[in-house]
């Protein structure tokens, strides 16, 4: 998918791995705090690579990266995730960000996911303000979450009503329906 910006946006595959896994290790491991081995990358590019999106520029070089997952969680909902998301900071700014993190948003509600959570550092404001836009909700603050020693938010988008009700807190009994009060209600921006 072409961008007017000039950006080729692509759906990873298994079989572009030596194309593309070293740039992708390359622009996460420039941007993120985790140091995350091959093994890592693997873990989510073999089993989800259809959920992972690249932007590309007018050459071919990576400019920005998603990678994502979608199962069960704990049994219950079936939660997407975003487990990394890096754009090189000459292209900040363009929404790029914002197109790839809507682009695994939605296949993932096609493939009928309730939610979809992230964490990111308590101290990343654009990341934080990003999510907010796209909807998400800040739901618990993780002390000590990352191994520099920064602590996380895990951010949820609530896709659907059941995981509303599956959220603990929420009471059957309740006279206000989840979409009546205010802290739930999901308006998602309209994809790009």
């Amino acid at each position: 998918m072409d961008d007017n910006d000039g950006l080729h946006y692509v759906q990873y595959h298994s079989s572009q791995e030596s194309t593309y896994l070293a740039a992708i290790r390359q622009l996460i491991s420039n941007d993120l705090s985790e140091p995350y081995s091959i093994y890592v990358y693997r873990y989510f590019l073999y089993q989800w690579g259809d959920l992972c999106f690249l932007a590309l520029d007018k050459q071919g070089q990576m400019v920005g990266v998603v990678i994502s997952k979608l199962e069960p969680h704990r049994g219950g909902p079936l939660r997407g995730y975003i487990a990394m998301l890096a754009v090189k900071k000459e292209h900040r700014g363009q929404g790029i960000a914002t197109k790839l993190v809507r682009m695994a948003i939605d296949i993932m509600i096609e493939r009928d996911a309730d939610e979809i959570a992230l964490e990111t550092e308590v101290t990343n404001n654009a990341a934080m303000k990003l999510y907010e836009r796209l909807g998400f909700l800040r739901s618990k603050r993780l002390h000590r979450y990352y191994l520099n020693g920064n602590s996380a938010f895990r951010f949820v988008l609530l896709v659907k009503e059941s995981a509303f009700t599956s959220r603990p807190g929420y009471d059957d009994n309740d006279e206000e329906e989840p979409a009546d009060r205010p802290e739930l209600q999901l308006e998602l921006p309209p994809s790009a």
